[in-house]
């Protein structure tokens, strides 16, 4: 057997070891890249200096300012205003407190960026008003950890920016950003119109009518919630600032509007946002580094090509492979989370898609809903087991009630998948 051979299996099989003994994923790729590097006989040093440059990135400083700013807006009473808008908006419709849910969810994406603080946020509210009204409990579960997969997709998700430092950092970020408004805006109506197909099917009633008075509060409060993805997404699309200072502007306006406008916690609360915040921050970076040593041994061992050389043996046709690639990026988002995916499978199936005409921006969007819709499915599922506890019900209740959701999902996974000019719309428009 050929020493190439051997090395990945090295580095396939004691990866897969360390996740089946439940090491942490980062630490599970950095050992596994240390062993074949010593099977290889290549200086350890190598590993060091390949971690430490996948760090060397200032676009890297714009996951921490996006964590901060959505760790400062979840604090407050930001998911509640942004419910009121959405209720504003869509609540009057049958079935309103589901669409309510879609819509939240979506506002607040443009915020956090993150589905788990999505369905942490939106959830807690929005779940109980639910079974409050008569909502089943497994499908108030299941349209909302259906909707907060939104998060991954819309701007401005930081799982995008992984992507574009993942991709080589050659991928602009304000265009991966531009790709997904479009997106968001199917995945939340196709939502909607499986909620209201529900609330026909099961007699749910309309939401109730929001009272004229609060009508202006509500706009102001709302409109103000949403300037925060408006001040991100603005600044880069004029050019005003970069990705990254537009995430320090950002957390910025939502100290002031939450500490100061809002006045929603009290000043003191900020150390335990900042203590929450680099925890995050720390678990992201040494799983960028590890992430960025594995990477760097697959390309050493060519495993990039070889997988594109095998692919396009199986069929040249571009419609076969991005079937089998959205399968397995299916199959692979139940056992792993998202960021380590993201890191790992991007410098793997890049060259695959360019390789068959596909835009690494159009494969980002695709990549980003295929592995938010692993999400919600176990044995991993963080959004469906933060909405399982949230309704405290069993997981297997909250899938039964997000399956229809899932197939809906899927369906627009294959929409974007086969029909590029819905994601590359707005980036094309915008040069």
């Amino acid at each position: 057997m050929a020493e190439s051979t051997i090395a990945i299996c090295i580095l396939a099989i004691s990866f897969a070891a360390l996740i089946i003994l439940r090491f942490p994923v980062a630490l599970g790729l950095a050992v596994s890249s240390i062993l074949t590097v010593l099977y290889l006989g290549i200086p350890l040093e190598t590993i060091g200096q390949t971690m430490v440059q996948g760090m060397n990135s200032y676009s890297l400083l714009t996951i921490p300012f996006f964590i901060l700013a959505g760790q400062i807006m979840g604090e407050g009473k930001m998911a509640l205003r942004l419910i009121n808008l959405a209720q504003l908006i869509v609540g009057g419709v049958r079935g309103g407190l589901a669409m309510v849910n879609c819509v939240a969810c979506m506002f607040f994406g443009n915020i956090s960026g993150s589905a788990a603080a999505d369905v942490s946020s939106i959830g807690s509210i929005m779940i109980p008003s639910m079974k409050k009204k008569g909502y089943d409990t497994d499908y108030s579960v299941g349209v909302t950890v259906s909707a907060a997969i939104q998060g991954v997709v819309v701007p401005p998700s930081h799982n995008l920016v992984l992507y574009s430092l993942a991709a080589g950092g050659g991928i602009s970020i304000s265009s991966l950003f531009l790709a997904g408004i479009v997106p968001g805006f199917l995945m939340c109506l196709a939502l909607m119109a499986t909620s209201y197909v529900f609330a026909v099917k099961r007699g749910y009633e309309k939401g109730e009518p929001v009272a004229r008075k609060d009508i202006p509060v509500i706009i102001r409060d709302g409109l103000l919630s949403l300037m925060t993805a408006v001040i991100i997404l603005g600044g880069i699309f004029t050019g005003w600032f970069t990705a990254t200072e537009s995430g320090a502007i950002a957390c910025l306006y939502a100290f002031i509007l939450t500490f100061f406008v809002y006045r929603d916690i009290p000043l003191k609360r900020m150390g335990v946002i900042l203590k929450r915040t680099f925890r995050t921050v720390s678990m992201v970076l040494f799983l960028i580094a590890a992430s960025a040593s594995f990477s760097w041994v697959l390309t050493y061992l060519q495993v990039p090509s070889m997988i594109t050389d095998w692919m396009l043996a199986v069929s040249d046709n571009p419609i076969i492979i991005l079937l089998i690639i959205n399968i397995l990026l299916l199959l692979l988002g139940a056992p792993m989370d998202m960021a380590p995916l993201i890191l790992i499978m991007t410098p793997i199936l890049l060259p695959v898609v360019t390789s068959i005409g596909m835009d690494p921006v159009h494969f980002g969007i695709i990549l980003m809903l295929n592995l938010g819709i692993g999400l919600l499915t176990p044995p991993v599922g963080t959004v469906l087991f933060i909405g399982a506890a949230i309704g405290n019900i069993s997981v297997s209740q909250a899938t039964k009630g997000m399956m229809p959701y899932f197939y809906v999902l899927c369906v627009v996974l294959l929409i974007l998948t086969y029909i590029p000019g819905i994601v590359m719309w707005l980036p094309n428009l915008f040069g």
